[in-house]
C-alpha cells in the first residue's frame, strides 16, 4: 500500500462513513495502538474501555443530534479510523459549546486524501443536519491535521493551553 500524498488534482478517494459498532471499539483501539497516531493525543494509546465508551457515546449523538464520529472505510470496507462531528467534549477550556469536527486514521491511510474525502462528507451531512459552524481543535505540532483543515476552508480563529503540559491548540473554525 503506497503512502505517497495525494497530488492536489487527484480524485478524492471513495470512502463510507457509517455509525460505529461494538466491533468498532476493538477495530479503533488496534488501529490506534501506535505511537504515531497517539503522538497529538498524549503519546500512548488509550485502553480498549475507552473505545467502548467512545463508541457506544458515537452512537447516542448520531441517535440524538443526527451526527457522530463516524467509522471511515475504504471502498472495499476496510476500516481506516473515524471522522465526523460531535459537541466539544470539554467545559474548562477550548471552544466550549462548539460542534467538532474531527478524524483519526490508521498509518495506512495517511497522505492519501481519506481524512479530506470523509470530513468533506462529514460537512455536507452537517449542513443537512442544520449545524451553522464547526471547530477543529489541533496540536500546534500536528502539520497533517493543520493541512486537512485548511483544505477543508477552515480558518485559524484561536489558541488554546491544554491541560497537557506544553501543549498548544489551534482552534480553526468554518461556517456552513
Amino acid at each position: 500500500m503506497s503512502t505517497a500524498p495525494v497530488p492536489p488534482t487527484a480524485p478524492a478517494p471513495a470512502v463510507r462513513l457509517r455509525v460505529p459498532t461494538d466491533e468498532d471499539a476493538l477495530t479503533w483501539h488496534r488501529l490506534f495502538d501506535d505511537p504515531r497516531v497517539m503522538e497529538f493525543f498524549g503519546g500512548r494509546s488509550a485502553e480498549f474501555s475507552a473505545y467502548e465508551e467512545l463508541t457506544a457515546r458515537q452512537r447516542r449523538h448520531d441517535a440524538e443530534l443526527g451526527y457522530c464520529l463516524w467509522t471511515v472505510t475504504d471502498e472495499e470496507d476496510a476500516v481506516l479510523g473515524f471522522t465526523g462531528a460531535q459537541p466539544w467534549p470539554h467545559t474548562h477550556y477550548g471552544p466550549v459549546g462548539a460542534i467538532e469536527i474531527g478524524w483519526r486514521l490508521a498509518p495506512a491511510a495517511w497522505g492519501r486524501g481519506y481524512a479530506g474525502a470523509a470530513a468533506r462528507t462529514t460537512l455536507e451531512r452537517l449542513r443537512a443536519a442544520g449545524v451553522a459552524e464547526v471547530v477543529a481543535m489541533i496540536d500546534a505540532r500536528n502539520a497533517r491535521s493543520i493541512a486537512v483543515a485548511e483544505r477543508l476552508g477552515m480558518r485559524r480563529a484561536e489558541s488554546y493551553t491544554t491541560p497537557r503540559p506544553g501543549q498548544e491548540a489551534y482552534c480553526f473554525r468554518l461556517e456552513l
